[in-house]
């Protein structure tokens, strides 16, 4: 229900010396210039509201002209010195350049495209930013599905370490020598320094107390940043009655109202879809109840397939509302100072900041962005604790040690069923 994507199937990718080891197998979804819809075109199937397929022709073409869009909009940054949501400029775009308007079907399709590119950015076209948009740093290989998940790679990191689960954070007291840290019982633990890795969202809600307050740099970057969210609704069937596509989409004329599914089936061989939301069609869902998120989607999956069995289970993610998260990973708002994620991961005396939204190399809302900004805390954290013991020698990270374990030949597995 959260992550599910290696993106980067490469020996660059921190991640790929745990994933190798452990012999988890990667489904190819999509290869590297596919960032903005991390599917290949040609696994996807596209139906309209009312439940008619989408000539693929009609699919092809209009991904022509929305790449013509994007190539233009590039023009209008360098054009434009201040900052604008990427909506706005897809609107000047179609104002110079008439001739890239699209009507009826077209349109809707169009619709589909911006709506594949807010679920990269887990917000809305008229929140991401024209002058980032296509900044990240996206590592070569594609993209893999971990058909296990995540799971087998925390167990393995975690193993044999001392985790206190269900211990929500309320307060840190950061001290010159120690920091105590405050839990919801009231229960406290002192350390020598503190790593802080709660996501982004909670850390803009101001749900976890700093003594003394964060200074005002600190506490701009985290208001600067953006927290996006996605949801999913798996829906687990009986039998399978869809095409062995990956992708199948909803058309429709906002992008608001389009909607896709995700093929399980395909790369795990279990009969599920996964219905994805994002932005504020994400947070809408939230209002419903489990039952009505999932009665609301089989009413558009009924459209495609009138012959859909009832799920025999299903699963809703509330990531908006989720207390631990409040939002699935950070996104980068309009008019965003350029120093801002530096800002969010400058320690603070024995605190340290980790976290998918402080990593590197503009890695920010990728597994292998949090799992190498946190191997940087950790380090940063050591360093400082053994400068202040007197010890300049740099001994080894136990999280380094415990990359070595992984370390290992056998190539990443990846394939395409």
């Amino acid at each position: 229900m959260g992550a599910s994507w290696l993106h980067g199937v490469c020996n660059e990718n921190p991640l790929a010396p745990l994933i190798r080891g452990l012999g988890l197998t990667l489904y190819h979804t999509g290869g590297d210039n596919s960032v903005i819809y991390d599917h290949d075109l040609e696994s996807c199937m596209l139906f309209n509201i009312d439940g008619h397929q989408v000539p693929q022709h009609i699919m092809i073409e209009v991904g022509d002209t929305y790449k013509r869009i994007l190539a233009e909009i590039v023009k209008v940054r360098n054009e434009h010195p201040d900052d604008m949501p990427i909506l706005q400029a897809i609107s000047i775009v179609l104002n110079k350049h008439p001739e890239l308007r699209l009507q009826g079907l077209a349109h809707e399709v169009l619709q589909w495209y911006i709506c594949r590119m807010e679920a990269w950015f887990a917000s809305d076209a008229d929140i991401i930013p024209l002058k980032t948009w296509d900044q990240e740093h996206v590592l070569t290989g594609g993209h893999g599905l971990m058909v296990k998940g995540y799971d087998p790679v925390v167990k393995a990191l975690a193993n044999d370490l001392d985790i206190r689960l269900n211990h929500r954070v309320t307060k840190i007291s950061n001290g010159y020598n120690m920091v105590m840290v405050t839990v919801e019982d009231g229960r406290n633990f002192v350390a020598d320094a503190v790593i802080v890795t709660v996501p982004i969202g909670i850390l803009k809600a101001n749900l976890i107390e700093f003594t003394p307050k964060l200074p005002d740099w600190k506490a701009s970057a985290i208001n600067d940043i953006g927290m996006g969210n996605e949801n999913k609704i798996a829906l687990r069937f009986d039998r399978v009655f869809w095409p062995n596509v990956e992708v199948l989409g909803i058309v429709a004329p906002t992008s608001y109202a389009c909607g896709y599914f995700l093929n399980l089936h395909k790369a795990t061989g279990h009969p599920i879809l996964v219905y994805m939301a994002a932005g504020r069609f994400a947070y809408d869902l939230e209002k419903l109840s489990d039952e009505s998120a999932a009665n609301f989607v089989m009413q558009q999956l009924k459209k495609m397939f009138p012959d859909a069995s009832k799920p025999v289970q299903y699963l809703v993610s509330r990531w908006g509302t989720d207390p631990n998260s409040l939002g699935c990973y950070a996104c980068d708002l309009v008019g965003m100072p350029d120093d801002v994620y530096e800002r969010l991961r400058a320690p603070l005396g024995n605190l340290f900041f980790g976290g998918e939204a402080v990593s590197m190399d503009d890695h920010q809302g990728y597994v292998h962005g949090a799992y190498s900004s946190g191997l940087m805390a950790a380090e940063n954290c050591q360093r400082h604790l053994l400068q202040k013991q007197g010890h300049m020698e740099n001994l080894p990270l136990v999280p380094s040690v415990r990359h070595e374990m992984f370390e290992t030949t056998i190539p990443l597995q990846i394939s395409r069923i």
